[in-house]
C-alpha cells in the first residue's frame, strides 16, 4: 500500500490536511462563539446568525459544520462536560469516598454558581437533543456525571454504600443539590452564597447517609 489515501489520508503539511486542519479550527471557533454567548446571556440568545457575526463568517458558513443549531450546541454541550470531567479529575485528587464526594459537590456548585446560563443549559433547558435519563446514560453516563457513578460504584465496592444500581444512585445524589441550586437561581433560597453551599453539603449527606451500607 503506497497511496497516502489508502494509509489513511493526506499527510501532516500537505494541502489537504492544512485545509482539513483550517476546517477543524473554523469549527472551533464556531462553537467557542456559541459557548460564550451561552455563558453571557442563556441559550435562547444563541441563533446562527449572532454565532456569524462573532466569529465573522456568513451564518451559511456555519452548516458547514454543524448541520443545525441543535448540533450546535450539542457540540458545546459535550464539550463543556468533558472539560468539567477532566477539571474535576484534576481537583478532586482524595482516595476517600467522603472527601471525593466533598470534593465533586464542590465542583459541582463552582459551576452552577459561577456559570448559571451555561449550568442551566446543560441541566435543565429543554434544547433538541439535549441528553435523556435513561437512553443517554448507558454505563455511567456522560462526562462530569460518570465522575460520580465511577465513585457510588467505587463505594459499593468498598462497602461504604449498599448495593445497588450505580447509575440510578448517582442520579438520586446528584439530583438533590440540582434541585436546591434550581431553588437559589430562583431567588427561593434567601442565604448568602457561602451559608447555601454549607447547605447543600449538610443536605446532600443526609441523602447519602441514608444509603450507606
Amino acid at each position: 500500500m503506497s497511496g497516502n489515501d489508502e494509509a489513511g489520508g493526506a499527510p501532516p503539511g500537505s494541502g489537504a490536511a492544512r485545509g482539513r486542519g483550517a476546517e477543524g479550527g473554523t469549527a472551533r471557533r464556531i462553537a467557542a462563539a456559541a459557548r460564550e454567548i451561552l455563558t453571557d446571556e442563556g441559550a435562547d440568545a444563541v441563533s446562527m446568525r449572532r454565532v456569524a457575526e462573532a466569529v465573522g463568517v456568513t451564518p451559511m458558513a456555519i452548516y458547514r459544520h454543524y448541520p443545525n443549531r441543535g448540533a450546535l450546541l450539542r457540540s458545546v454541550a459535550d464539550e463543556t462536560l468533558q472539560e468539567l470531567a477532566d477539571r474535576w479529575r484534576a481537583n478532586v485528587t482524595t482516595s476517600g469516598f467522603e472527601e471525593r464526594l466533598d470534593g465533586l459537590l464542590a465542583e459541582f456548585l463552582d459551576f452552577a454558581l459561577g456559570h448559571p446560563h451555561l449550568y442551566g443549559f446543560l441541566m435543565t433547558d429543554r434544547w433538541e437533543r439535549a441528553r435523556r435519563f435513561p437512553e443517554d446514560y448507558a454505563d455511567s453516563g456522560p462526562p462530569a456525571f460518570a465522575e460520580v457513578t465511577e465513585l457510588v460504584r467505587q463505594a459499593m465496592g468498598e462497602g461504604e454504600l449498599r448495593e445497588d444500581d450505580p447509575l440510578e444512585v448517582a442520579l438520586t445524589v446528584t439530583s438533590h443539590p440540582q434541585g436546591l441550586v434550581q431553588l437559589y437561581l430562583a431567588g427561593r433560597i434567601g442565604l448568602p452564597e457561602p451559608e447555601f453551599r454549607a447547605l447543600c453539603h449538610r443536605s446532600t449527606w443526609r441523602v447519602v447517609n441514608g444509603i450507606r451500607a
